[in-house]
């Protein structure tokens, strides 16, 4: 199957996107890439590589590596252009995260939105994680108006992640950690028809790993599958490549952990 994978042209996380791009690709699935423009090969964030502070608070190595090879996959180097996209051409959408300045291309374009919503009305399967979210929280329903993901349940990044991040680093790095003056959380509540519907999961103190997932934790809603933050990358995959492979746990409202 075919899966489409929008990225900003710099700045989105390493995790979020090696991670499920590497099990996507084994279990022998394509993954298509698309940026603003296509052409040229994107940009994870830098500081996720080389260390946010002191060397400390990036991506783990295992994800690094997984990037490591992905830069050099010909889909990567040549992606498509958003504008051109059909989506009834892809099977499954994966949209990723990034907290730095770079995913505002991304997070905010309503040429994407306007793609996203057309895929999401073709009922297939979706999948978000961390700032991914916002996408389908501001992409609207043109019947409706709403948010497409209004009447689903979700999670994305906590609000308590995003603050201890910011406070953490801000002396440092400024506002790196806050993308937007809103928290991620409190805009994809807002987007929703109950706040009930967007699941926290318990507090994350560690990751989950590819044969460990008790740290991790994913939301899932029939076609759709959301995850918090990288910690929870490798579970998000699974359960994503279970929706492409027609996995029989896809069931309605149902929040899941590790």
């Amino acid at each position: 199957m075919r899966v489409l994978i929008p990225l900003p042209d710099r700045d989105f996380d390493v995790t979020e996107v090696s991670v499920p791009w590497r099990a996507l690709t084994d279990d022998g699935h394509e993954t298509v890439f698309a940026t603003a423009r296509g052409d040229q090969a994107p940009e994870a964030d830098r500081r996720l590589l080389e260390g946010v502070l002191f060397g400390r608070l990036g991506a783990e190595p295992e994800p690094k590596s997984f990037y490591r090879e992905l830069v050099r996959e010909p889909a990567f180097q040549r992606p498509l252009a958003w504008a051109g996209l059909r989506p009834a051409d892809y099977d499954g959408l994966l949209l990723v995260g990034g907290h730095a300045p770079g995913m505002r291309e991304y997070l905010g374009s309503t040429v994407l939105q306007a793609k996203v919503a057309e895929f999401w009305s073709l009922d297939r399967p979706v999948g978000a994680i961390c700032h991914g979210v916002l996408v389908l929280a501001r992409t609207r329903d043109p019947d409706t108006g709403r948010s497409v993901i209004a009447d689903r349940q979700t999670t994305c990044l906590p609000k308590y992640m995003e603050r201890g991040a910011y406070y953490l680093t801000a002396w440092r790095l400024g506002r790196y950690y806050r993308t937007y003056p809103a928290y991620v959380e409190d805009e994809v509540t807002a987007a929703l028809a109950d706040p009930h519907q967007f699941v926290r999961g318990p507090h994350a103190l560690r990751r989950g790993t590819s044969t460990d997932h008790r740290a991790a934790f994913v939301v899932q809603d029939a076609n759709y599958v959301s995850a918090r933050w990288p910690g929870d990358a490798y579970l998000f995959a699974e359960r994503f490549a279970g929706l492409l492979d027609g996995a029989p746990d896809r069931l309605a409202g149902t929040a899941r952990l590790g």
